[in-house]
């Protein structure tokens, strides 16, 4: 050892320098660079009784399952339970909670709907990870859309949800109506695209009289990005008693009517884009019988 010690020449200089840097904050690898000490011996003695800062305290990953399975078993929870909800072994369950009191014992019927019904909650929280993760790969397939795109979107989406012409009541008007934040979106993307100025679109609120009006043309017109005062007059549809509503709550913001003023040339425009796809699509992508 003491040959190690005239390496580093006065040890005791040196362990001052180590634990001022290792209340400042400092792991073993940054002192020991800092310090040019390469001998692990020498650095535990310069670093004897001084506790390692927090920030290098790697956490438990199990202290949090422990903790949880504690306070189920403290509800009367059995190992099985536990481990269904906790998705770890009853070994280690068994170390964590032989402490505690063991709960009284539960009717079997019970026992098992509880231990069914923990396992569907399981089962569902599968499915839905799965879902999310399905919906978002899908969307990462999309990338960037390019103006054509953009453009047959539209005209799809405007032909599926708009007002249309008919033979018998002649209106060329370019009105649309949803529900969807995200078709909403859609939609004046489109007719960015299509030059429409923002001067001529015209916003009113089609709603249930029992929602919450202002609050519901608050949200269309912050996601719109106009004044709530350009809105036109509410549309308040009367509510039938006899009828099961489950479009109610919080979230429920009636529907977007936007308007496009001067819109029968747009309108034109937007039959014809829609008769182009489904003339191409029945030319180059139905199935040989229905050619």
């Amino acid at each position: 050892m003491a040959h190690a010690h005239s390496k580093y020449g006065d040890f005791e200089a040196l362990r001052e320098q180590a634990t001022a840097l290792r209340r400042a904050g400092l792991s073993r690898r940054q002192i020991r660079d800092r310090l040019h000490v390469d001998n692990n011996d020498i650095l535990n003695r310069l670093l004897e009784g001084e506790p390692p800062p927090e920030w290098t305290k790697r956490p438990n990953a199990k202290d949090d399952l422990r903790d949880r399975a504690r306070e189920l078993r403290l509800k009367g929870w059995t190992y099985d339970q536990i481990q269904v909800e906790l998705g770890c072994s009853k070994g280690s369950i068994s170390l964590w909670v032989r402490d505690l009191p063991k709960p009284e014992r539960r009717d079997s019927a019970e026992q098992a709907k509880l231990a069914a019904r923990k396992r569907w909650e399981h089962e569902l929280a599968i499915r839905d990870e799965k879902r999310q993760r399905t919906k978002a790969d899908s969307a990462s397939e999309i990338g960037a859309m390019t103006d054509r795109e953009l453009l047959m979107a539209g005209a799809a989406l405007y032909w599926a949800e708009g007002s249309k012409d008919k033979p018998y009541d002649r209106r060329e008007n370019v009105l649309f109506v949803n529900s969807d934040p995200g078709v909403i979106r859609l939609y004046l993307a489109w007719l960015n695209l299509l030059g429409v100025e923002r001067g001529r679109l015209q916003y009113r609120v089609m709603i249930h009289m029992t929602a919450d009006v202002d609050g519901a043309k608050r949200y269309w017109a912050d996601l719109v990005g106009v004044d709530v005062a350009t809105f036109q007059k509410t549309t308040i549809k009367k509510h039938n008693p006899k009828t099961v509503r489950k479009n109610v709550g919080e979230n429920y913001r009636g529907c977007l009517v936007i308007r496009v003023s001067q819109g029968a040339e747009l309108y034109r425009r937007i039959e014809g884009w829609w008769s182009g796809m489904v003339d191409s699509a029945g030319r180059d992508h139905a199935p040989p019988l229905l050619r």
